[in-house]
């Protein structure tokens, strides 16, 4: 999760039209608990602070979508084979596509994969 802050992920996929409903790839979990904990050995967040701030992620509504391990293996890889992607991002890009909806991140080569297989990518305001 290249660019995370401790605050927002900057890789999700988003459907503004469902009062802000977040879709995110099976790896999401893995990546924001990865973030805090280099965070937390890097003394830049507290345990309490990963734990107020896991609460707050738990009420957010963002559904986690699974994904068959065959399907990462084959279609996933092959994906980020074709866009110069790492499989994690890859994860978000086949997403997005699956589900028609806008790509949120500030990844500069996933958003150029994005661009290249004409999926649209959501802004939020203030954030350019």
């Amino acid at each position: 999760m290249k660019g995370m802050s401790t605050q927002t992920p900057s890789s999700n996929v988003w459907q503004p039209e469902a009062a802000g409903e977040a879709f995110v790839p099976a790896i999401w979990p893995l990546e924001v608990g990865n973030v805090l904990l280099v965070a937390e050995r890097k003394r830049r967040l507290s345990e309490a602070s990963i734990i107020r701030f896991l609460a707050l992620v738990n009420n957010l509504p963002i559904t986690v979508e699974q994904e068959t391990p065959e399907r990462m293996l084959k279609e996933i890889v092959s994906l980020a084979r074709e866009n110069g992607l790492s499989t994690y991002d890859a994860s978000y890009l086949d997403l997005a596509m699956r589900l028609g909806l806008p790509l949120s991140t500030k990844d500069k080569v996933l958003l150029k994969a994005a661009k290249k297989c004409q999926i649209p990518v959501f802004a939020p305001s203030g954030s350019h």
